[in-house]
């Protein structure tokens, strides 16, 4: 009875746009009604719903559906009724859940030999052009040759292809966007008077369906059924007074990839060319190719070429459709393609945009409240306006101030229930870093931030040293992860999902906590005043050493906000694209809680090296300040338009120094905007130093902030150095941290009577006090009696041999595994002679003790999760050279 109605309703509903007509249906019924297996072509996201609704009655198909789209309010508890079957995205999984995919095929067959129907989309996904293409798609050959014996009918359907439900537009379709507009429109043309789309539906039991032959041959057959005469993209208008009537929109044309596949390095190439042909055991690859069509590669096969990618070559696509060609492989195999598919932007909320920019018109100045502890800062900040819209992401949407205390009060007692001071924390840029990092401080636990780049070694070391029992992660992030080839075996027994923990608190919970957020908020309160002295527990980089712990109090973060606020010119009307994340102390101080605890709008993007989707977060969102390191801003700037920055007018970058040719490639394309360039350490809760917004210095870190105090001494003699003269960076203040956990040694020295923080750091003072970072002590290397710096011999060589479109370091220099004799080595990912390097270096006017005596030519530049270049795995590859060096000289 209930499913009768449901069906009812669910064509009532769809009547009001779609006037379908069925094809067949009676004469596939009269064959039978048990162990069908049904094969549609897939031009929108509603044809499901549309099959299902009109198949229900006589055969009650079990649909194959993404397990992600049918987890999702209201769609759960209706997928559950119509028994649907849930299957990982292989785009999102990766080869990591191949597992689970072969287990729901198998329950498919299991289900046909009981005598139950499927409903299959043979190509797995949403066609993205006017025919659909099967390519090596493999799960309806598999489940035809599993079960012989089972009846497969082919579905064909028509007039969906231009909907606002298909890719007839060039973009994904955006699913909460077009039901708003189809509601309003209905209301206008008075609910039954909406024009309909014509869709017409054929089944047809083929005869002859080669079902014995291969993959290749099943799909084309099914290509050709699907494709035969297919109609073109159609517009049909929402409105009853819209004019025009139905028309024929022009098709989408095809996305590719950024880059030259003439650039791609010759070894690169080889590498891939090499991999492709022991997959697929075909020679004569070529670029041009297509890995499905040409050489045979279904959807898990190229999730299996993306890890491998990943674990070679240290790249990774955002999606498996990014990879469609020979050539794709090797543009991203360079890094000349990363995360760079076709994917759309859900536009955000009109109250997202309201207010202007503030270069047009600027706001309110944004300040941070009083108190001690940084909850208790947030809750006098969501005081001031509970339902203001504060943070955003494509999976959350927007969130208010309201919102985000409500899942604070939801979650707070079960990650308190975990036990243990200390919670560990791995998530990306995301509203949910921000919701459980605060609900971990109001649970009263110290939140230690887990950098998955940084190796399983790395990630167990630094929660043995703070004595961390278990880790909040999302299951999508870890099966993504996976899908990459980074392993969580050493530690997967402490991770806790959030999908898991969200799935315990029960619908009187959730109203409890929606309740308490709207009137009652003195529980957390409380909590804001008991919590540690700990704000957070940061790692540092590993790049030459194992990580060690780092302790910030909430006065050090405090006091470093309060710095920058009293710095720089922010309004209430900005909005800040976020994207570094929360291990990193700058993404973690100034994305996460700058915006959240001064008012000013957030949108994060979990992908930093996603350069594609970044541009068009500025775009949509209409951002106006950015913080990022200088890769991650490159990236942008060589992927974006002028008219796509518009809303920039500030850049703030640090952890690595930034290139000219990104000042230069900023300044061309964003006019209005300004790069403002810093230098800080996770220790000094990060920032010591940056320019002023009213007169930057490019190529320098600016002036210490208000609070900071700072010294450059002479790493000879602890004299003063003198303006200009390289020394190292002593620094002092209420924002550095007291010192590392565990037994490492201190960082402090006392001098001048008075304690310091010993950074490690080589730096430059004018008179003025503006700092110029010259690079880490240990970077640094004593030849003939003068100490040579690394880093200007990596910038010399970076502004000769460097190109605009490297998404990161090209080249590094480093001394040689030698006790006796100091030898400089230059790694470079491209085919640089040492004459050629040792002669820029001379007409640079550095002596000849910066010379190069040996170059090692790399695939690719080792690099950290951060973006800097991993020193430690350069000394590690450069052993291994050395000992090459010494076999062949022997």
């Amino acid at each position: 009875m209930i499913d009768a109605l449901m069906r009812v309703f669910a064509k009532s509903v769809l009547s009001l746009r779609y006037r379908v007509r069925i094809h067949g249906l009676r004469e596939i019924a009269s064959r039978g009604r048990s162990s069908i297996l049904f094969l549609p072509n897939h031009p929108a996201l509603v044809d499901p719903v549309i099959l299902s609704a009109w198949l229900h009655k006589k055969f009650r198909p079990r649909p194959l559906a993404d397990e992600n789209q049918i987890d999702r309010f209201f769609i759960r508890n209706l997928a559950r009724r119509v028994n649907v079957l849930p299957i990982p995205d292989v785009g999102k999984v990766g080869s990591a859940g191949k597992d689970r995919i072969d287990a729901a095929l198998d329950l498919c067959a299991q289900s046909l030999r009981d005598g139950q129907n499927i409903l299959l989309y043979p190509a797995g996904h949403l066609k993205h052009q006017r025919d659909e293409v099967l390519g090596a798609a493999s799960a309806a050959h598999r489940l035809v040759q599993q079960v012989p014996d089972c009846r497969v009918v082919l579905v064909r359907t028509r007039g969906l292809w231009g909907s606002s439900f298909s890719w007839a537009h060039g973009r994904a379709p955006d699913v909460s966007s077009a039901f708003t507009r189809r509601l309003g429109a209905m209301l206008a043309s008075g609910l039954v008077f909406m024009p309909r789309r014509e869709v017409d539906i054929l089944l047809h039991e083929s005869d002859d369906l080669p079902r014995h032959g291969d993959r290749e041959t099943f799909n084309r057959h099914l290509e050709e059924f699907y494709n035969a005469d297919a109609p073109p993209a159609t517009y049909v208008p929402f409105s009853l007074w819209e004019r025009g009537g139905p028309r024929e929109m022009p098709e989408p044309s095809p996305q590719a990839l950024p880059g030259q596949v003439e650039d791609v390095p010759p070894a690169t190439r080889q590498a891939v060319l090499d991999h492709l042909r022991e997959m697929t055991g075909q020679s004569g690859i070529s670029p041009h190719q297509h890995l499905a069509h040409d050489l045979g590669l279904d959807s898990l096969a190229v999730a299996d070429l993306a890890t491998w990618l990943e674990q070679e070559f240290g790249h990774s696509a955002s999606s498996v459709e990014d990879l469609q060609t020979v050539g794709d492989v090797m543009l991203l195999a360079c890094g000349e393609a990363i995360a760079s598919g076709p994917r759309e932007v859900a536009p955000p909320p009109r109250r997202w945009l309201a207010g202007g920019l503030p270069q047009d018109r600027p706001g309110g100045r944004a300040d941070l409240p009083e108190g001690r502890t940084i909850p208790q800062v947030f809750l006098a900040q969501a005081r001031r306006g509970s339902g203001r819209v504060i943070a955003a992401d494509q999976q959350r949407g927007a969130r208010t101030y309201r919102d985000l205390i409500t899942a604070i009060f939801a979650l707070r007692p079960h990650i308190a229930a975990l036990g243990g001071r200390r919670i560990g924390i791995m998530l990306p840029a995301s509203v949910a870093a921000d919701t459980v990092y605060l609900a971990a401080l109001f649970a009263e636990r110290t939140p230690v931030m887990v950098n998955w780049t940084s190796g399983e070694r790395n990630v167990v070391h630094s929660l043995d040293q703070c004595e961390a029992g278990c880790v909040l992660t999302s299951r999508l992030l870890v099966q993504r992860l996976k899908g990459q080839g980074v392993r969580f075996d050493a530690y997967e027994d402490r991770l806790v999902y959030l999908e898991d923990l969200a799935g315990r608190i029960g619908k009187l919970a959730k109203l409890g906590a929606a309740l308490r957020a709207r009137f009652w908020w003195r529980g957390l309160d409380a909590s804001a005043q008991r919590c540690g002295e700990h704000a957070v527990i940061l790692f540092t980089s590993g790049s030459e050493a194992l990580p060690k712990g780092v302790p910030l109090t909430h006065e050090n973060i405090l006091t470093n906000l309060r710095d920058c606020m009293r710095t720089y010119r922010i309004y209430d009307n900005d909005r800040l694209l976020s994207m570094l994340p929360p291990f990193h102390s700058f993404g973690l101080v100034g994305t996460l809680l700058l915006p959240i605890l001064c008012g000013v709008r957030v949108v994060h993007s979990p992908n930093p090296n996603d350069a594609a989707m970044l541009v068009r977060m500025v775009e949509a969102y209409q951002a106006s300040l950015l913080i990022g390191t200088p890769t991650f801003l490159a990236g942008i700037l060589r992927l974006a338009d002028n008219a796509q920055l518009r809303s920039l007018r500030l850049c703030i970058t640090g952890a690595e120094k930034c290139p000219q040719r990104v000042y230069d490639t900023f300044a061309r394309k964003c006019p209005a905007g300004k790069i403002i360039e810093g230098y800080g350490v996770t220790e000094c809760s990060p920032i010591v130093s940056a320019n002023r917004e009213q007169s930057p210095v490019a190529g320098t870190n600016g002036l210490p902030l208000p609070s900071v105090e700072t010294a450059v001494v002479d790493i000879d003699t602890d004299a003063p150095a003198g303006p200009g003269q390289c020394g190292m960076l002593l620094v002092r203040g209420p924002s550095i941290f007291n010192g590392y956990l565990g037994e490492a040694a201190s960082p402090f020295i006392r001098w001048q009577d008075k304690e310091w923080y010993r950074t490690g750091d080589l730096v430059t003072a004018d008179p003025q006090g503006l700092l110029t970072f010259c690079g880490r002590l240990k970077r640094f290397v004593k030849l003939g009696g003068e100490m040579i710096s690394l880093p200007a011999i990596e910038a010399v060589l970076e502004e000769r041999f460097g190109r605009e479109s490297d998404e990161g370091p090209s080249l590094a220099v480093s001394p040689a595994p030698d006790e006796e004799h100091v030898e400089l080595v230059l790694f470079s990912i491209r085919d640089i002679q040492r004459d050629q390097a040792n002669r820029a270096l001379r007409e640079a006017g550095l002596s000849a003790l910066h010379n190069v005596r040996y170059v090692v030519r790399l695939d690719e530049m080792p690099v950290l999760g951060t973006g800097k270049t991993d020193y430690r795995e350069l000394a590690r590859r450069m052993k291994e050279e050395d000992l090459l060096r010494r076999a062949n000289r022997s």
